[in-house]
Protein backbone atom coordinates (compact mmCIF):
# COMPACT_ATOMS: atom_id res chain seq x y z
CA UNK A 1 0.00 0.00 0.00
CA UNK A 2 1.35 3.50 -0.71
CA UNK A 3 2.02 5.79 1.53
CA UNK A 4 -0.94 8.44 -0.43
CA UNK A 5 -3.15 5.92 1.30
CA UNK A 6 -2.03 5.22 4.28
CA UNK A 7 -5.00 6.51 6.47
CA UNK A 8 -4.06 9.48 8.66
CA UNK A 9 -5.92 8.16 11.94
CA UNK A 10 -7.30 5.65 13.53
CA UNK A 11 -8.75 4.76 16.55
CA UNK A 12 -6.95 1.27 17.24
CA UNK A 13 -3.50 0.06 15.47
CA UNK A 14 -2.57 -3.28 15.50
CA UNK A 15 0.99 -3.59 14.42
CA UNK A 16 1.19 -6.96 13.21
CA UNK A 17 -1.25 -8.88 11.17
CA UNK A 18 -0.63 -12.05 11.75
CA UNK A 19 -3.12 -14.61 14.02
CA UNK A 20 -2.95 -12.37 17.10
CA UNK A 21 -3.04 -9.42 15.51
CA UNK A 22 -6.07 -9.83 13.20
CA UNK A 23 -8.20 -12.18 15.69
CA UNK A 24 -7.89 -8.76 18.04
CA UNK A 25 -8.65 -7.05 15.13
CA UNK A 26 -11.68 -8.94 13.96
CA UNK A 27 -13.39 -9.07 17.39
CA UNK A 28 -12.32 -5.49 17.78
CA UNK A 29 -14.58 -4.97 15.07
CA UNK A 30 -17.19 -7.26 15.34
CA UNK A 31 -18.03 -6.24 18.97
CA UNK A 32 -21.27 -4.28 18.73
CA UNK A 33 -19.56 -1.66 21.53
CA UNK A 34 -17.45 -1.07 19.21
CA UNK A 35 -17.78 2.05 16.83
CA UNK A 36 -14.22 2.80 15.70
CA UNK A 37 -11.85 2.08 12.99
CA UNK A 38 -9.19 -0.38 13.35
CA UNK A 39 -5.93 -0.40 11.33
CA UNK A 40 -3.42 -3.09 10.88
CA UNK A 41 0.38 -2.48 9.60
CA UNK A 42 1.92 -5.46 8.65
CA UNK A 43 5.83 -5.71 7.13
CA UNK A 44 5.54 -8.66 5.23
CA UNK A 45 2.28 -9.03 3.63
CA UNK A 46 3.65 -12.61 2.56
CA UNK A 47 3.34 -13.76 6.18
CA UNK A 48 6.11 -16.37 5.08
CA UNK A 49 8.56 -15.82 8.36
CA UNK A 50 5.25 -15.53 10.62
CA UNK A 51 4.91 -17.80 13.27
CA UNK A 52 1.54 -18.70 11.86
CA UNK A 53 2.77 -20.11 8.92
CA UNK A 54 5.50 -22.09 10.54
CA UNK A 55 4.05 -23.49 13.48
CA UNK A 56 2.99 -26.96 13.75
CA UNK A 57 -0.82 -25.75 14.61
CA UNK A 58 -1.17 -27.37 17.66
CA UNK A 59 -4.06 -27.09 20.80
CA UNK A 60 -4.48 -28.44 23.82
CA UNK A 61 -5.55 -28.07 27.43
CA UNK A 62 -3.02 -29.60 29.26
CA UNK A 63 -1.93 -26.51 31.23
CA UNK A 64 -0.69 -25.82 35.65
CA UNK A 65 -2.32 -22.62 35.28
CA UNK A 66 -6.21 -21.88 35.38
CA UNK A 67 -5.88 -19.19 33.06
CA UNK A 68 -4.38 -21.35 30.10
CA UNK A 69 -6.28 -23.81 30.38
CA UNK A 70 -9.51 -21.92 29.85
CA UNK A 71 -7.86 -19.97 26.91
CA UNK A 72 -7.79 -23.18 25.71
CA UNK A 73 -11.12 -24.56 26.00
CA UNK A 74 -12.83 -21.61 24.71
CA UNK A 75 -9.97 -22.00 22.00
CA UNK A 76 -11.15 -25.47 20.94
CA UNK A 77 -15.45 -24.16 21.32
CA UNK A 78 -13.96 -21.52 18.18
CA UNK A 79 -12.01 -23.92 16.20
CA UNK A 80 -15.12 -26.29 15.91
CA UNK A 81 -16.91 -23.49 15.16
CA UNK A 82 -14.97 -21.70 12.94
CA UNK A 83 -16.89 -22.34 9.75
CA UNK A 84 -19.84 -20.31 11.56
CA UNK A 85 -18.27 -17.72 13.05
CA UNK A 86 -15.54 -16.58 10.97
CA UNK A 87 -17.97 -17.15 7.42
CA UNK A 88 -17.90 -14.17 4.90
CA UNK A 89 -20.64 -14.12 2.48
CA UNK A 90 -21.16 -17.94 2.77
CA UNK A 91 -17.86 -18.87 2.46
CA UNK A 92 -16.68 -20.87 5.53
CA UNK A 93 -13.59 -21.32 5.81
CA UNK A 94 -12.65 -24.62 7.02
CA UNK A 95 -8.97 -25.63 9.15
CA UNK A 96 -9.49 -29.29 9.07
CA UNK A 97 -9.26 -29.46 13.01
CA UNK A 98 -8.09 -33.01 14.18
CA UNK A 99 -8.83 -33.99 17.46
CA UNK A 100 -6.22 -36.21 18.33
CA UNK A 101 -5.51 -34.95 21.80
CA UNK A 102 -2.09 -34.54 23.21
CA UNK A 103 0.05 -37.76 24.76
CA UNK A 104 2.50 -36.61 27.51
CA UNK A 105 4.44 -39.11 28.61
CA UNK A 106 6.51 -38.48 32.64
CA UNK A 107 8.85 -40.54 33.96
CA UNK A 108 8.78 -40.99 37.79
CA UNK A 109 9.65 -37.95 38.64
CA UNK A 110 6.94 -36.09 36.74
CA UNK A 111 4.07 -38.41 37.63
CA UNK A 112 2.92 -36.76 40.87
CA UNK A 113 2.80 -33.12 38.70
CA UNK A 114 0.86 -35.13 36.06
CA UNK A 115 -1.75 -36.04 38.45
CA UNK A 116 -1.82 -33.13 40.07
CA UNK A 117 -2.55 -31.16 37.30
CA UNK A 118 -4.80 -33.13 35.78
CA UNK A 119 -7.50 -32.63 38.68
CA UNK A 120 -6.94 -28.99 38.12
CA UNK A 121 -7.78 -29.96 33.87
CA UNK A 122 -10.52 -31.48 34.63
CA UNK A 123 -11.99 -30.28 37.68
CA UNK A 124 -12.49 -26.54 34.78
CA UNK A 125 -14.04 -28.86 32.10
CA UNK A 126 -11.24 -30.80 30.24
CA UNK A 127 -11.63 -34.04 29.07
CA UNK A 128 -7.63 -35.56 30.24
CA UNK A 129 -7.10 -39.09 31.08
CA UNK A 130 -4.77 -40.54 32.91
CA UNK A 131 -2.95 -44.09 31.97
CA UNK A 132 -0.96 -46.07 34.66
CA UNK A 133 1.85 -47.92 32.49
CA UNK A 134 -0.51 -51.10 31.65
CA UNK A 135 -3.56 -48.86 30.60
CA UNK A 136 -1.07 -46.81 28.26
CA UNK A 137 0.27 -50.15 26.77
CA UNK A 138 -3.50 -51.19 26.23
CA UNK A 139 -4.73 -47.71 24.44
CA UNK A 140 -1.47 -47.43 22.24
CA UNK A 141 0.30 -50.45 21.70
CA UNK A 142 3.40 -49.71 19.69
CA UNK A 143 4.40 -47.40 22.12
CA UNK A 144 7.44 -48.53 24.39
CA UNK A 145 6.78 -47.52 27.83
CA UNK A 146 9.63 -48.32 29.37
CA UNK A 147 10.55 -45.28 31.57
CA UNK A 148 7.34 -44.08 31.52
CA UNK A 149 5.15 -44.06 35.23
CA UNK A 150 2.35 -41.82 34.06
CA UNK A 151 0.52 -40.33 31.22
CA UNK A 152 -1.91 -37.69 30.30
CA UNK A 153 -4.20 -38.14 27.18
CA UNK A 154 -6.51 -35.37 26.04
CA UNK A 155 -9.56 -37.71 24.46
CA UNK A 156 -11.16 -34.61 23.06
CA UNK A 157 -10.72 -30.92 22.91
CA UNK A 158 -7.02 -31.31 21.48
CA UNK A 159 -5.46 -31.98 18.80
CA UNK A 160 -4.01 -29.91 15.42
CA UNK A 161 -5.32 -27.69 12.47
CA UNK A 162 -4.27 -25.76 9.72
CA UNK A 163 -2.79 -23.19 11.61
CA UNK A 164 -2.42 -20.81 8.21
CA UNK A 165 -5.95 -20.75 7.01
CA UNK A 166 -6.66 -20.22 10.52
CA UNK A 167 -4.82 -17.03 10.35
CA UNK A 168 -6.22 -16.38 6.62
CA UNK A 169 -10.20 -16.68 7.76
CA UNK A 170 -9.30 -13.98 10.91
CA UNK A 171 -8.12 -11.58 7.80
CA UNK A 172 -10.89 -12.11 5.48
CA UNK A 173 -13.22 -11.46 8.48
CA UNK A 174 -11.96 -8.66 9.61
CA UNK A 175 -11.35 -6.98 5.98
CA UNK A 176 -14.82 -7.67 5.63
CA UNK A 177 -15.91 -5.98 8.96
CA UNK A 178 -14.16 -2.90 7.70
CA UNK A 179 -10.47 -3.58 9.54
CA UNK A 180 -7.72 -1.47 6.87
CA UNK A 181 -4.21 -3.55 6.23
CA UNK A 182 -1.57 -1.46 5.45
CA UNK A 183 1.68 -3.20 4.02
CA UNK A 184 4.13 -1.56 5.45
CA UNK A 185 6.76 -1.00 8.71
CA UNK A 186 6.12 0.22 12.03
CA UNK A 187 9.96 2.84 12.56
CA UNK A 188 8.54 4.92 15.34
CA UNK A 189 5.69 5.17 18.00
CA UNK A 190 5.61 9.17 19.33
CA UNK A 191 4.33 9.70 22.66
CA UNK A 192 3.02 12.54 24.52
CA UNK A 193 3.35 11.98 28.40
CA UNK A 194 1.87 8.53 29.29
CA UNK A 195 -0.21 7.84 25.90
CA UNK A 196 1.16 6.91 22.56
CA UNK A 197 -0.20 9.07 19.92
CA UNK A 198 0.63 7.98 16.70
CA UNK A 199 3.31 5.52 14.64
CA UNK A 200 5.68 6.47 11.57
CA UNK A 201 5.93 4.16 9.02
CA UNK A 202 8.90 2.92 6.75
CA UNK A 203 7.07 4.17 4.13
CA UNK A 204 6.93 7.83 5.30
CA UNK A 205 3.30 7.74 6.50
CA UNK A 206 1.97 8.70 9.79
CA UNK A 207 -1.04 7.50 11.43
CA UNK A 208 -2.27 8.96 14.53
CA UNK A 209 -3.99 6.51 16.87
CA UNK A 210 -6.30 6.72 20.25
CA UNK A 211 -4.79 3.09 21.03
CA UNK A 212 -2.04 0.91 20.03
CA UNK A 213 -1.43 -2.83 19.96
CA UNK A 214 1.88 -4.56 19.67
CA UNK A 215 0.97 -7.71 18.11
CA UNK A 216 4.35 -7.72 15.68
CA UNK A 217 4.98 -11.32 17.12
CA UNK A 218 9.05 -12.96 17.81
CA UNK A 219 10.20 -10.84 14.47
CA UNK A 220 8.91 -7.23 16.13
CA UNK A 221 7.59 -7.74 19.50
CA UNK A 222 10.02 -6.54 21.48
CA UNK A 223 11.16 -3.98 19.29
CA UNK A 224 7.89 -2.26 19.06
CA UNK A 225 7.91 -2.17 22.39
CA UNK A 226 11.19 -0.70 23.25
CA UNK A 227 10.06 2.25 20.29
CA UNK A 228 6.97 3.01 23.08
CA UNK A 229 9.17 3.30 25.69
CA UNK A 230 8.62 -0.14 26.67
CA UNK A 231 10.97 -3.54 28.21
CA UNK A 232 9.83 -6.44 27.81
CA UNK A 233 11.57 -9.94 28.00
CA UNK A 234 10.78 -10.99 24.56
CA UNK A 235 13.07 -12.51 22.11
CA UNK A 236 12.78 -14.84 18.55
CA UNK A 237 14.22 -18.56 19.57
CA UNK A 238 14.39 -20.99 16.65
CA UNK A 239 12.28 -24.10 16.18
CA UNK A 240 12.88 -26.47 13.96
CA UNK A 241 10.12 -29.87 12.76
CA UNK A 242 11.12 -32.22 10.87
CA UNK A 243 8.75 -34.78 8.22
CA UNK A 244 9.31 -38.03 8.26
CA UNK A 245 7.17 -41.81 6.69
CA UNK A 246 7.10 -44.58 8.98
CA UNK A 247 5.64 -47.66 6.69
CA UNK A 248 4.92 -49.18 10.07
CA UNK A 249 1.54 -49.68 12.41
CA UNK A 250 1.28 -46.41 14.32
CA UNK A 251 -2.61 -46.75 14.40
CA UNK A 252 -4.53 -43.91 15.78
CA UNK A 253 -1.56 -41.41 17.54
CA UNK A 254 -1.92 -38.43 18.94
CA UNK A 255 0.40 -36.01 19.66
CA UNK A 256 2.84 -37.20 21.85
CA UNK A 257 5.55 -35.35 23.89
CA UNK A 258 8.11 -37.86 24.87
CA UNK A 259 9.66 -38.09 28.50
CA UNK A 260 12.92 -36.63 26.47
CA UNK A 261 10.95 -33.37 25.25
CA UNK A 262 10.99 -34.62 21.94
CA UNK A 263 7.58 -34.93 20.17
CA UNK A 264 5.86 -36.33 17.36
CA UNK A 265 2.55 -36.38 15.62
CA UNK A 266 0.89 -37.47 12.43
CA UNK A 267 0.15 -35.31 9.29
CA UNK A 268 -2.45 -35.96 7.01
CA UNK A 269 -3.62 -39.37 6.03
CA UNK A 270 -1.76 -42.58 5.33
CA UNK A 271 -0.55 -43.26 1.42
CA UNK A 272 0.86 -45.92 -0.03
CA UNK A 273 4.51 -45.01 1.06
CA UNK A 274 2.94 -45.25 4.84
CA UNK A 275 2.17 -42.63 7.25
CA UNK A 276 3.42 -38.95 7.31
CA UNK A 277 4.90 -37.17 10.84
CA UNK A 278 6.48 -34.20 11.80
CA UNK A 279 8.61 -34.16 14.87
CA UNK A 280 10.59 -31.68 16.79
CA UNK A 281 11.94 -30.95 20.41
CA UNK A 282 13.75 -28.84 22.67
CA UNK A 283 17.22 -26.99 20.98
CA UNK A 284 20.29 -29.33 20.97
CA UNK A 285 21.47 -27.83 24.49
CA UNK A 286 19.90 -26.62 26.95
CA UNK A 287 22.20 -23.18 26.77
CA UNK A 288 20.94 -22.35 23.39
CA UNK A 289 18.06 -20.45 24.18
CA UNK A 290 20.42 -18.23 26.63
CA UNK A 291 21.92 -17.34 23.27
CA UNK A 292 20.68 -14.02 21.69
CA UNK A 293 17.82 -13.43 19.47
CA UNK A 294 17.64 -15.81 16.43
CA UNK A 295 16.70 -12.66 14.35
CA UNK A 296 16.45 -13.96 10.79
CA UNK A 297 18.35 -17.10 10.88
CA UNK A 298 15.94 -19.55 9.66
CA UNK A 299 18.53 -21.91 8.65
CA UNK A 300 17.33 -25.82 9.68
CA UNK A 301 19.72 -27.81 12.11
CA UNK A 302 19.85 -31.17 10.49
CA UNK A 303 21.98 -33.11 13.11
CA UNK A 304 18.92 -31.78 15.67
CA UNK A 305 17.09 -35.01 13.45
CA UNK A 306 19.74 -37.51 13.30
CA UNK A 307 21.30 -36.99 16.80
CA UNK A 308 18.57 -35.96 19.15
CA UNK A 309 15.16 -36.61 17.66
CA UNK A 310 14.76 -39.62 15.94
CA UNK A 311 16.74 -41.40 18.69
CA UNK A 312 14.32 -40.15 21.11
CA UNK A 313 11.38 -41.55 18.67
CA UNK A 314 13.06 -44.46 17.93
CA UNK A 315 13.43 -45.52 21.47
CA UNK A 316 9.64 -44.98 22.22
CA UNK A 317 7.97 -45.94 18.98
CA UNK A 318 10.07 -49.22 17.37
CA UNK A 319 8.64 -48.68 14.21
CA UNK A 320 10.12 -45.43 13.94
CA UNK A 321 13.52 -47.38 13.83
CA UNK A 322 12.54 -47.61 9.86
CA UNK A 323 11.53 -44.58 8.07
CA UNK A 324 12.20 -41.88 4.83
CA UNK A 325 13.30 -38.63 6.44
CA UNK A 326 11.44 -35.73 4.51
CA UNK A 327 11.73 -32.23 4.83
CA UNK A 328 12.03 -29.47 7.48
CA UNK A 329 11.80 -26.38 8.34
CA UNK A 330 12.50 -23.62 10.84
CA UNK A 331 10.39 -20.93 12.82
CA UNK A 332 10.56 -18.92 15.57
CA UNK A 333 8.97 -18.86 18.90
CA UNK A 334 7.95 -15.12 20.32
CA UNK A 335 9.63 -16.70 23.83
CA UNK A 336 9.05 -14.58 27.57
CA UNK A 337 12.24 -15.24 29.16
CA UNK A 338 10.82 -14.54 32.12
CA UNK A 339 8.54 -17.53 32.13
CA UNK A 340 7.53 -18.91 28.77
CA UNK A 341 4.00 -17.64 28.69
CA UNK A 342 2.51 -14.69 26.54
CA UNK A 343 2.32 -11.24 27.63
CA UNK A 344 -1.13 -9.48 27.13
CA UNK A 345 -2.89 -6.58 28.43
CA UNK A 346 -2.48 -2.74 28.84
CA UNK A 347 1.54 -1.82 29.11
CA UNK A 348 2.42 -0.50 32.29
CA UNK A 349 2.95 3.24 31.83
CA UNK A 350 1.58 3.33 28.47
CA UNK A 351 -2.24 3.65 29.44
CA UNK A 352 -3.63 3.38 25.76
CA UNK A 353 -0.68 0.99 24.83
CA UNK A 354 -1.49 -2.90 25.11
CA UNK A 355 1.01 -5.84 24.56
CA UNK A 356 -0.22 -9.36 22.56
CA UNK A 357 3.11 -10.75 22.94
CA UNK A 358 5.67 -13.72 23.73
CA UNK A 359 3.20 -16.79 23.15
CA UNK A 360 6.16 -18.79 23.46
CA UNK A 361 5.01 -20.78 21.26
CA UNK A 362 1.16 -20.67 22.12
CA UNK A 363 0.03 -18.16 19.78
CA UNK A 364 -2.11 -19.87 17.32
CA UNK A 365 -4.23 -21.63 19.89
CA UNK A 366 -4.45 -18.81 21.87
CA UNK A 367 -5.46 -16.79 19.20
CA UNK A 368 -9.11 -16.95 19.44
CA UNK A 369 -9.16 -16.44 23.46
CA UNK A 370 -6.33 -13.37 23.23
CA UNK A 371 -8.40 -11.70 20.74
CA UNK A 372 -11.72 -11.26 22.17
CA UNK A 373 -10.41 -10.54 25.21
CA UNK A 374 -7.90 -8.18 24.24
CA UNK A 375 -10.79 -6.23 22.03
CA UNK A 376 -12.67 -6.38 25.05
CA UNK A 377 -10.11 -4.27 27.12
CA UNK A 378 -9.67 -2.03 24.42
CA UNK A 379 -13.58 -0.95 23.51
CA UNK A 380 -14.66 -1.45 27.17
CA UNK A 381 -11.96 -0.81 29.42
CA UNK A 382 -12.06 -4.30 31.07
CA UNK A 383 -12.09 -7.92 30.23
CA UNK A 384 -16.03 -9.01 30.27
CA UNK A 385 -16.27 -12.72 29.46
CA UNK A 386 -12.63 -14.14 30.18
CA UNK A 387 -10.22 -12.64 32.74
CA UNK A 388 -6.66 -11.98 30.94
CA UNK A 389 -4.83 -10.60 33.91
CA UNK A 390 -3.09 -13.18 34.98
CA UNK A 391 -0.66 -12.87 31.85
CA UNK A 392 -0.53 -8.85 32.34
CA UNK A 393 2.42 -7.21 32.01
CA UNK A 394 2.39 -6.04 35.78
CA UNK A 395 4.02 -9.36 36.35
CA UNK A 396 7.21 -9.04 33.99
CA UNK A 397 7.39 -5.64 35.93
CA UNK A 398 7.22 -6.71 39.50
CA UNK A 399 9.18 -9.93 38.04
CA UNK A 400 6.39 -12.42 39.03
CA UNK A 401 6.71 -15.65 36.77
CA UNK A 402 3.65 -17.26 35.86
CA UNK A 403 4.96 -20.57 35.56
CA UNK A 404 3.92 -23.47 33.59
CA UNK A 405 4.25 -27.56 35.43
CA UNK A 406 3.52 -29.64 32.43
CA UNK A 407 5.96 -32.45 31.94
CA UNK A 408 8.54 -31.85 29.03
Amino acid sequence: MSAQSVPASADVVIVGGAAIGSSVAMHLAADPGFAGSVVVVEKDPTYQFSASALSAASIRQQYSSPVNVAISLYGIGFLREIGERLSVDGDRPDIGLHEGGYLYLAGEAGAPVLREVNALQTGMGADIQLFDPPGLQARFPWLDTEGVAAASWGRSGEGWFDGWGMMQAFRRKARSLGVVYVDDEVTAVEREGGRVVAVRLAGGGRIACGALVDAAGASGGRQVAAMAGVDIPVVARKRCVFAFTCRGEVDGSPLVIDTSGVWFRPEGRRGAEGQMFICGGPPSTPEADDEPDAGRDFEVEWSLFEEVYWPALATRVPAFEAIRPGRAWAGHYDMCTLDHNAIVGRAVGAANFYLATGFSGHGLQQAPAVGRGLAELVAHGAYRTLDLSALGHERIVENRPLLERNVI
